[in-house]
């Protein structure tokens, strides 16, 4: 941690150097004046200027969509929207990942910011697609944080400390954060604490937190069955695994109605689940499920075991370890909840009572493995419209672009709040333990 001179050292030294005096980016005094640091008013003003050019930014890259893995495009727009900004970019970070860093020009805290880019692969749209697509918000997502980076350049000689804007590739695969991660990048930056955003199926202008809740991680298993009458086993069998979930997927929008409203209920049928996909081959059966709390994958291990061996000659194998569920910390979730309501209003915030959605999880799970942070959904439900527009991986999914403002201003005046902070986020589950292989 950098924490080595509280800010009323910092004061003192800067009267003593001169009067009107600011630290830039070198730590250098430089003729700026102290000023405020960063206010929700200013941040506002800044985003009505660059609202519209944010949403035609989205559509192009809407109209762009990129697999996992495969966001050449993607990082050149992102890399040529930071560096107009002023960040210093790196490129090719784990793949197609970039990486902006801003630094504002006074002593302050060191936040991430993450975005993914990578769209839906065809195989994970709901109903299968032709290709590839932004049916999970990914290009909402890459929109808000190119605002959010623009927003407090403008501001930078109000802005405390430095914002380290993490752009990932291959999300939707859950490798991606991996990739960036094992570059080292966390500990280059010296990032204290991450953050970041993902579309949800609220209402536009509505947040989400889950505290002490998050998404779901995954396991798998492959179960390989032998002999004569193996393919009617494997039916069999996938039968009786696909049997242990206690959430159906959902077939109908009534179906998806009520995945929402568990959510939000308290101790509802959400707060501890198993989600399966049982698929019968040839000779054996593939298994993907997710559970919450994540503590239950030892028991749903044992009953899988249990199920394949009542099966002469079956065998199981499961990999070392499960990826693992995102846990949001419970106060941290509610510091930024109480941040939301003071700056955009009572109304803007709903808390999750569950892990959310249940077939889907998200790698971010790795950077708060790490480091403290927050993750929370923003509502792009238009007004009147089909849950499944605002659903991730539908076919009809289409955000509001409202959302996109709402988002700029909510992270980008969090964020300067939190490079501003004397303390850190506390880390830690704070609650409850911690689509088929995809993310969300």
């Amino acid at each position: 941690m950098e924490r080595a001179l509280s800010r009323r050292t910092l004061l003192a030294g800067t009267a003593a150097a001169g009067a009107g005096l600011a630290w830039g980016a070198s730590g250098r005094a430089v003729a700026d004046g102290w000023g405020r640091p960063v206010g929700q008013r200013a941040v506002d003003a800044e985003v009505a200027r660059l609202e519209q050019g944010l949403i035609e930014l989205r559509r192009d890259l809407h109209r762009h969509p990129e697999a996992p893995g495969q966001e050449q495009r993607t990082a050149g727009v992102v890399a040529r929207e930071l560096r107009a900004a002023g960040l210093a970019v790196t490129t090719g970070v784990g793949g197609h990942g970039v990486v902006g860093v801003l630094r504002g020009a006074r002593p302050g805290r060191t936040v991430a910011y993450r975005a993914d880019m990578d769209a839906v692969p065809p195989k994970d749209i709901v109903g299968g697609g032709r290709a590839a697509a932004h049916h999970c918000g990914h290009d909402v997502h890459t929109a808000v944080a190119l605002g959010v980076a623009q927003v407090l350049a403008r501001l930078r000689r109000h802005l405390d400390g430095t914002v380290v804007f993490l752009f990932q590739p291959a999300e939707e695969t859950l490798s991606g954060a991996r990739a960036l991660i094992d570059t080292g990048v966390l500990e280059r930056t010296r990032v204290e604490e991450i953050h970041a955003l993902h579309c949800g199926p609220f209402p536009v202008g509505r947040f989400a937190v889950t505290p002490g809740f998050g998404m779901p991680g995954q396991d798998k298993a492959e179960v390989t069955v032998s002999g004569p009458a193996a393919p009617d086993a494997a039916r069999r069998l996938a039968d009786e695994i696909g049997a242990l979930a206690t959430v159906p997927l959902p077939r109908t929008p009534a179906d998806l109605e009520r995945l929402v409203a568990d959510a939000l209920t308290p101790n509802g049928p959400l707060a501890r689940f198993v989600a399966v996909r049982a698929r019968a081959q040839e000779a054996g059966v593939s298994v993907s499920y997710r559970c919450w709390p994540q503590e239950r994958y030892l028991d749903v291990r044992k009953d899988i075991r249990r199920l394949a061996t009542s099966y002469a000659g079956a065998r199981v194998g499961f990999p070392a370890e499960p990826f693992p569920a995102m846990v949001c910390p419970e106060r941290d979730a509610h510091v930024l909840a109480h941040h939301l309501r003071h700056t955009l209003g009572r109304d803007a915030v709903t808390e999750l009572h569950a892990a959310f959605p249940p077939f889907s999880g998200e790698d971010f799970a790795l950077y708060l493995d790490r480091v403290p942070g927050t993750f929370t959904f923003l509502g792009v439900r238009a007004p009147g419209a089909r849950l499944t527009t605002s659903y991730p991986h539908y076919p009809d999914f289409a955000p509001d672009e409202r959302a996109l403002g709402i988002g700029v201003r909510a992270m980008a005046g969090w964020i300067a709040e939190r490079t501003h902070r004397a303390q850190g986020l506390t880390g830690g589950s704070g609650g409850s333990g911690g689509s088929g292989g995809s993310g969300a």
